[in-house]
Order: structure tokens, then sequence, then C-alpha cells
């Protein structure tokens, strides 16, 4: 139990940490057509988003697939400036009534293996063969919970401006995502590959993963070969 605890606590700082600011930002340009009353709509939403992240955490961490990092971080901004621009995209017929199977399902889904390779790196340093099923199902619990707690903020927010300040939902959503849009592409812009050096800066997540490990518990260590170069960081 003291393992899976680790790795949930690993996956909601995962999400619920200012170093995590992209992944926030994605999350709120996926939420911003919805209000509290779509929750159902949402939760399907962000399932999807976990079920891509998922994907590729796993294939990752078990080392089945590497991709440079330097790529992984630079897309990851993409992803959001995509979907930002797909919002601001929006009719006002295609808010008030979404088809059943709208666009941003499918970006939640695939941005979503993007997403999840910019962590399965670092996870696959911290697990050994023999602890691969554990770390990889809590990790991802601990982010659908996190996900999930970070939506319902979002649709509150959403909610005291559009049901009770009564903005235009479009122009709420187009606001939002205008400013979601600029720190994005500046966030791409200082994730360039030709701009990154060779020991990853704090746009990347390799400290992140190092300050909550060993924030978690200090007695525990990274397992296997790359333990040293884990250590390194």
């Amino acid at each position: 139990m003291g393992e899976f605890n680790i790795y949930f606590g690993l996956g909601t700082h995962h999400i619920l940490n200012l170093d995590a600011k992209d992944h926030l930002l994605f999350v709120a340009a996926l939420c911003l057509r919805y209000q509290l009353r779509d929750w159902r709509k949402v939760a399907v939403l962000v399932t999807a988003f976990t079920i891509g992240h998922s994907i590729t955490l796993a294939l990752t961490a078990t080392g089945a697939v590497h991709i440079n990092k330097r790529w992984i971080e630079f897309l990851i901004p993409i992803t959001i400036v995509i979907t930002a621009i797909n919002n601001l995209l929006q009719r006002r017929e295609q808010i008030e009534h979404p088809s059943r199977l709208p666009l941003i399902y499918f970006f939640a889904l695939f941005f979503g293996l993007i997403h999840g390779m910019a962590f399965g790196n670092d996870l696959r340093s911290l697990m050994t063969r023999e602890e691969v099923i554990v770390p990889l199902l809590a990790f991802n619990l601990g982010i659908e919970a996190a996900q999930l707690l970070v939506v319902l903020l979002f649709l509150s927010i959403s909610f005291i401006f559009v049901q009770l300040l009564r903005a235009p939902k479009i122009w709420w959503m187009r606001l939002i995502s205008l400013l979601i849009l600029a720190w994005s592409l500046q966030m791409a812009w200082q994730r360039l590959p030709a701009q990154q050096k060779t020991s990853y800066n704090k746009y990347t997540h390799d400290t992140q993963t190092t300050a909550i490990v060993y924030g978690s518990d200090r007695r525990w260590r990274p397992h296997g070969p790359e333990q040293s170069n884990f250590q390194s960081r």
C-alpha cells in the first residue's frame, strides 16, 4: 500500500503543480465549452485524455517506446495551441448544440498520447521490472483524480461568469481561449528544441519528478540501471 500511495501521489502532483501548467492549460482548453450541467460529457472528455495519457505512459515507462524528450516538451504546448484555436473557430450554434462526437473528444484522446510521453521516461527510472502494474495503475488513478478536481474548479469558475454574471458563453470561451493561446505560444517558443539545453531546464518535467518523489518519501530511491542518471539531474 505504501508503494501505491507514493505513485498515486506522484500522479496527483503531476497535475496539481504549478510546474504542470501545460497540463492545466490543456485541461482548461478542453473544458471551456462546457458548463456544470454538462458534467457527464466532461467526464468522458477527461477520461479520453487519461486513456491517451495512459497508453504512451505505459509504453515509455516500460521502454517499448522512446522519443526525444525535447520534441515531446515542444509538442505539448502545440497541442494546447491547436485546442485553443479550435475553440476560437467554434460558432455559437456549435457551442449551444454540440454534436454527439465533437472533435474535442478526439483532441483529448490523441493529444493525451503526447502528454503521456512527457512523464513516461521519468517514471521508468523509478520502477523495476517487478514493479510495473502497481505504479502504472496508481499513477494513472492519481492523474484521473487530480484532473477531475481541476475540471470541477474550471467548471465552477465558468458557472460563476456564464450562469451567475450572465457573460455570453461564446465570448467567455473566446476570451479565455485567447489567453491560453498566448500563454501556450510563449511556452512553445521557450521549448523550441534548438533552444533547449542538454540538461533540461525549468520548462520540462524532470525536475518536477525529482521534487515530488523525494518530497513524498525521502527514503524512496529509484531502482534499476538508470538510478545514477536520475540522481544526477
